[in-house]
């Protein structure tokens, strides 16, 4: 894997929600209804917004817990 790759998946396997009624969870451990909600009403935009659309991509494939691995 590309290092930049792979240093966005392992950002991604440490960012937690900051805000509303999963504050302080894991982006990858939020609900699979909760992305599939923000994929029909549209991401946010910026940075947030991409890992919230690359967990979106990462759930659909069912690779979630290759991205939990990389929690540190």
């Amino acid at each position: 894997m590309e290092n930049n790759q792979q240093h966005l998946l392992e950002k991604l396997a440490n960012t937690k929600m900051p805000y509303g009624k999963y504050k302080g969870k894991y982006l990858i451990d939020l609900p699979e209804h909760y992305i599939v909600w923000y994929n029909n009403k549209g991401f946010p935009k910026g940075t947030f917004g991409n890992q919230l659309r690359l967990v979106y991509e990462i759930q659909l494939n069912g690779l979630e817990d290759l991205v939990r691995r990389l929690k540190v």
